[in-house]
């Protein structure tokens, strides 16, 4: 909502304790507040080692990734003398390159308790911003701490970064870059073994790699799934250059045969010649495309057969020499408790649209939202239930007045069991049957 909204709901349509009306400049006041006290982590750093002493939680895996969300106006925001730009072009991890964004980072557990939120500029780079984190993680003095990143973070420099002060990473490691040590780590042979998941895994030898490990897995489903829509696409693209070629060759025919003008078969040749282009620049099937020197079409029969080679296959590399290659391999799949954590902060929390402009009430507006998650975490593990049920369930109580001859009485609705479940499970105590009596 926006915040004159939010004002209108927590005056109008709850209950909240110790809170009369609200106005939307007590709304912007508190956001502020949040804003300046959270600083420098402070606030998240208090807040999450309450949550790690309530849950009893380890923090030995810490989970870091990247999303962006964008903001409906035309132009993007400059740089000035007094600040830099906030919402800006980028790489939109919603496919909305059109519209200015911001970068959000957000650590979390292996649990999926998120840890800490981090903003950035929406034309900040993912490899710019590691460094960043662990600096600020390491102040939090967590202790042995192994860092779970994804491919977009695995460059040299920043998993050096990781390493510092004793740390250690579990890294998703880039396929297709041509990068000669995982082109030597896929091409050892060795014996898979079976963990957890549908997923087996190897631990390779690669020379000149170091201490680094590094670790093959592979999901034969997800194989079979890669597989599949590669022949589907493989099959739609033959498809389409069949028909672009019948095509052109009975339009040559008829230009040749006298039955169209040449400005008809000019047209006919720009019609088949933009057909190809679409194919060319199609998003998902030009991967599969290499264009001869003649401007012909052909299925890249090479790149066909090493993407074969890599089906249901992903790579890792970690630092640590004494996790297992089961646990590192699980842990890294972990990490889409991270992606989860997006999903629900965009969906269930709604996180979008932003309602700000200035830097740091977007950065309040993200904060808001990150505890906002982190209640609905702890509140999934304590009681054993997705949070949409526990939020429809305590949603169907309700407050009524009831007037009548002998005056006015203000009461809950009778709590149904599932309800009582739920508050019992996170030590709240539910609100007082009757709350108001006032006697005619």
């Amino acid at each position: 909502m926006s915040k004159l909204s939010a004002a209108e709901w927590a005056s109008e349509d709850a209950i909240i304790s110790g809170l009369g009306r609200m106005d939307e400049d007590q709304a912007y006041r508190a956001m502020d507040l949040l804003a300046e006290a959270d600083t420098t982590g402070k606030v998240q750093e208090a807040v999450f080692f309450a949550v790690a002493h309530l849950l009893n939680l380890e923090v030995d895996l810490l989970f870091f990734d990247t999303t962006s969300t964008y903001f409906e106006r035309d132009e993007e925001e400059d740089d000035t003398a007094e600040q830099r730009g906030f919402r800006r072009y980028g790489k939109s991890k919603d496919h909305r390159d059109d519209l200015p964004q911001i970068v959000i980072g957000l650590a979390v557990t292996k649990e999926g308790i998120p840890v800490r939120v981090w903003c950035w500029p929406g034309s900040t780079n993912d490899q710019q911003i590691l460094a960043e984190v662990k600096d600020d993680m390491r102040d939090w003095k967590l202790g042995r701490v192994i860092t779970v990143v994804d491919r977009g973070f695995s460059s040299a420099d920043n998993l050096a970064y990781l390493r510092r002060a004793g740390g250690h990473f579990i890294a998703g490691m880039r396929m297709r870059d041509g990068n000669a040590l995982v082109e030597q780590a896929l091409s050892r042979q060795g014996r898979y073994q079976s963990v957890r998941d549908n997923l087996r895994v190897k631990e390779v030898k690669v020379d000149g790699s170091g201490d680094v490990r590094f670790i093959i897995c592979h999901n034969p489903e997800q194989a079979e799934r890669d597989k599949h829509q590669r022949e589907q696409a493989i099959a739609r693209i033959e498809a389409e250059l069949e028909r672009i070629a019948a095509q052109r060759e009975r339009d040559r025919s008829r230009a040749k045969n006298g039955q169209v003008s040449a400005k008809a078969a000019d047209r006919a040749e720009e019609a088949h010649v933009r057909a190809e282009c679409a194919l060319r620049d199609h998003p998902t099937l030009k991967r599969w495309i290499r264009q001869q020197k003649n401007g012909r079409l052909v299925i890249d029969r090479a790149k066909v057969k090493t993407e074969a080679n890599l089906d249901g296959k992903y790579l890792l590399a970690t630092s640590d020499p004494d996790i297992s290659t089961e646990d590192a391999a699980l842990g890294y799949k972990n990490l889409l408790e991270a992606e989860r954590g997006f999903r629900d902060l965009k969906s269930e929390l709604l996180l979008r649209p932003v309602f700000h402009r200035l830097e740091h009430r977007i950065r309040a507006h993200v904060l808001i939202c990150w505890l906002a998650l982190l209640l609905t975490r702890v509140a999934e593990r304590s009681t054993g239930q997705t949070w949409r049920h526990i939020r429809r369930e305590t949603a169907r109580l309700k407050q009524v007045t009831l007037a009548g001859k002998a005056g006015t009485i203000t009461q809950t609705t009778p709590l149904r069991p599932d309800s009582k479940a739920i508050y019992q499970a996170l030590s709240i105590t539910p609100p007082p049957r009757l709350t108001a009596f006032d006697a005619s």
